[in-house]
């Protein structure tokens, strides 16, 4: 199915595939009604007027069709054509941290298509690897490793916590790049934020392997721009705190980072592609 997807989207001009992308996730939401309340239960979080939220929750599909149709519809060879209708933010920031030759941590919600944030590093002429996740079903996880390296970004699955950090550790170590998606806390041993007014749980790996490396930690929103190109945003580094408590400096680094990524959200409330439960009272919900 995935190959025959592919192959169909592959045949569109991007506009056209992004229209109908865009179309076919709306239609589909109409029968996911669990997925519909997640959605409305964030957008209200995010202060979304009760008389919008309708609104909101389309786009929201809508957006996640276009993501969908925007992978199936990447090429080695269009990387090219992505590079000239993507817009950066920050790129200096980028640039800088690699003239100190710290490495580079880019931590980013699910926000527009944060795959098309990959052929930045080719520019930087840098090497950009991401985790992903060692799903279950074989050909799914290979066609998502297929994609993101014909975007130029290496993949870890995510095998094993401390074979993970050895192998992004010894990227950074080559003053590579790290991207991670982590405003979603998948296996629940994440760290304790507040996060849009509610306590819940995120990631710890940026924060973490940022303090164990001194690698500099860009939050970063990849955005849908008008018609069919990206912005991309880099947000300064954060500061962390290192002292000998380094479980309290990875809870105030979290914090931090959940902070940075409700502005990025905020930017664009209604391309955050978050249609799963996430914080503990979601659960209870469904």
């Amino acid at each position: 199915m995935l190959r025959a997807a592919g192959w169909w989207f592959a045949l569109l001009p991007l506009p056209v595939a992004q229209r109908v992308g865009a179309w076919v996730a709306v239609l589909g939401s109409v029968f996911m009604p669990a997925r519909r309340t997640m959605v409305t239960r964030h957008a209200a979080r995010l202060g979304i007027p009760a008389d919008r939220r309708r609104g909101a929750v389309r786009s929201v599909f809508a957006g996640y069709g276009r993501y969908w149709a925007e992978a199936f519809w990447v090429r080695p060879r269009r990387r090219r054509q992505i590079e000239e209708t993507t817009v950066v933010t920050g790129l200096d920031r980028i640039r800088a941290a690699q003239a100190e030759g710290r490495g580079m941590i880019f931590a980013l919600p699910h926000l527009g298509n944060w795959e098309f944030a990959g052929p930045i590093a080719d520019q930087l002429q840098m090497e950009l690897v991401a985790v992903a996740e060692n799903l279950d079903n074989r050909h799914i996880r290979d066609w998502f490793v297929r994609l993101r390296r014909s975007m130029g970004i290496g993949i870890v699955l995510a095998t094993g916590q401390a074979q993970v950090m050895r192998e992004l550790e010894a990227v950074l170590g080559r003053n590579g790049g790290v991207a991670l998606v982590c405003d979603r806390d998948i296996k629940g041993r994440g760290v304790e934020v507040e996060f849009f007014g509610e306590r819940t749980t995120l990631p710890a790996g940026p924060v973490a392997l940022a303090l164990r490396t001194g690698a500099a930690l860009f939050p970063v929103g990849a955005y849908f721009d008008e018609g069919a190109g990206h912005h991309v945003v880099v947000r300064p580094a954060l500061i962390l705190s290192r002292s000998e408590d380094r479980a309290e400096d990875l809870r105030r680094g979290a914090q931090q980072l959940a902070r940075e990524l409700e502005e990025l959200i905020r930017q664009a409330p209604e391309q955050w592609h978050l249609l799963q439960p996430n914080w503990p009272s979601d659960r209870l919900a469904v």
